[in-house]
């Protein structure tokens, strides 16, 4: 690691899951379901890869999670430029050094959980306000693995993690064989560089539509939000992921407003994955939940500001059952 810190593995079990946990970026590398042979997520055997070829296999994303046009936004009256990371022209996942390119640091571990903890400084990616974050993860009992996101920041600041695996519910080449359902009847549209226009607009009648279950499979990419809610809610239920091939089903659970659908279009990976497994499109699709993005530069959007003496707090979960 560049700052010399070492990278610790951590493997947690419950409720019928075992997952293998990383220091580095607070990636989830490895999770299995009893009775199911390969992987539900997308990773590398080795840690090497992760510094070169991961498109943020299991990693945690932010402070802010998604893009912000130009990396630029305004707080308090005061303007902030942000690491441009994307297309060299806007920031995503918090930028080239955000937390998923980070060594996070051990706080607990036990025998189903583990608990993980990253300082950032004021002013680091451009972002003000030093910050404590902590992620803990937990298999827990029905097949249900846990997480729980919390952040408190000295100055005004953007807060919005979001994890980022990659699901494959049947260790095929790709998801052909998935089914998707989404409680969202909005999306964010986006211009050509994947920036929100500011505009929400009615999924009834397109290809953004997940409210009833459908195939993930389309003749044209997805890598958009879809709107759940207008602020963060309680924990509840906001979508399943199945496939037909398997028969295993995950229902997604979030205090999130928002969910990125990513289907792996653009996944091309040349080290082999868990298994010698061969990553390439549409290997996997990425489902996270977090605030709508580039939410700072639409005031409409769900609230992305952390300010002092506030707790920022995010709960997802991803139940598994086998059909």
């Amino acid at each position: 690691m560049p700052d010399g810190s070492p990278v610790s593995r951590h493997q947690i079990m419950g409720g019928g899951l075992t997952a293998w946990v990383l220091s580095y970026g607070a990636v989830v590398q490895d999770l299995r379901l009893e009775g199911h042979d390969a992987p539900l997520v997308l990773g590398f055997e080795e840690f090497a890869p992760y510094l070169t070829d991961s498109p943020y296999f299991g990693a945690m994303a932010g402070r802010c999670a998604n893009r912000i046009g130009q990396g630029q936004f305004t707080l308090d009256g005061k303007a902030y430029q942000l690491d441009r990371n994307f297309m060299g022209l806007h920031h995503l996942h918090g930028g080239s050094a955000g937390v998923g390119k980070l060594n996070w640091a051990v706080e607990e571990a036990g025998p189903d959980r583990v608990t993980l903890r990253i300082d950032l400084a004021d002013g680091e990616m451009g972002y003000p306000g030093n910050m404590v974050a902590r992620v803990t993860y937990a298999c827990l009992p029905g097949g249900v693995f846990d997480i729980r996101i919390t952040a408190e920041t000295d100055a005004a600041t953007l807060c919005n993690f979001a994890h980022h695996s990659y699901w494959n519910l049947d260790g095929g080449p790709t998801t052909d064989d998935h089914e998707l359902q989404v409680d969202a009847d909005r999306r964010t549209v986006v211009d050509e560089g994947f920036i929100p226009t500011g505009e929400s607009r009615d999924v009834t009648g397109t290809r953004y539509d997940f409210r009833q279950m459908r195939p993930i499979r389309d003749e044209v990419f997805i890598d958009h939000n879809l709107c759940l809610s207008d602020t963060r809610q309680d924990l509840r239920k906001i979508g399943t992921l199945v496939s037909r091939k398997s028969g295993i089903s995950m229902e997604i659970r979030s205090t999130e407003a928002g969910l990125q659908v990513y289907d792996g279009f653009k996944m091309d990976v040349k080290p082999k994955g868990l298994g010698g497994r061969s990553y390439g499109k549409n290997g996997g699709v990425a489902l996270e939940p977090q605030v709508w993005p580039d939410a700072i530069n639409n005031a409409h959007f769900p609230d992305p500001v952390l300010r002092p003496g506030a707790l920022y707090e995010q709960h997802t979960q991803f139940a598994f059952s086998k059909g």
